[in-house]
């Protein structure tokens, strides 16, 4: 049994790898702090293998531990969830999409969560609950707070 959720989820993080990157990064940053919190993430989803209760969830559980993972790694090392010089000069994106991923920056932790699962990784309201470990009624309400706030930060 023990060897199957293992072989589960080593499966998943194989197959989820681009998704878990991407969300780290759009923690912290920068690309190695990013590969460090997908490469704990992973260690830690494979050695909690057995604490896995219904193997379903096993996608929603990597994900509540890669957010757990990149939300440590930001309290350790005090970083800023904000836009570094080198990153606006990296991306040849327009004005409007770097004020938003600016806004997006400047959320709470949790808000921040919300919009990346949302509409960074497409991820249904329902699994976002999941992962958030909250109601899917607290997650829409929060969600339509969340964009609401945004709405006004770029108007």
């Amino acid at each position: 049994m023990h060897n199957r959720k293992e072989a589960l989820i080593r499966s998943i993080l194989l197959e989820n790898y681009q998704s878990y990157y991407r969300l780290a990064f759009s923690y912290v940053h920068q690309e190695a702090d990013a590969m460090d919190i997908v490469q704990e993430g992973a260690y830690k989803a494979m050695s909690k293998a057995g604490s896995l209760r219904e193997e379903r969830y096993a996608g929603t559980w990597i994900y509540r531990i890669m957010i757990n993972t990149a939300k440590d790694y930001m309290k350790k090392y005090e970083r800023e969830c904000e836009l570094s010089e080198d990153i606006v000069a990296d991306n040849q994106e327009n004005g409007a999409d770097m004020d938003l991923k600016a806004a997006v920056d400047k959320l709470p932790v949790q808000e921040k969560t919300l919009i990346i699962l949302r509409y960074y990784e497409d991820k249904p309201l329902s699994d976002i609950a999941e992962i958030m470990q909250e109601n899917l009624s607290t997650i829409k309400s929060r969600l339509y707070r969340t964009l609401e706030k945004l709405r006004r930060e770029l108007d």
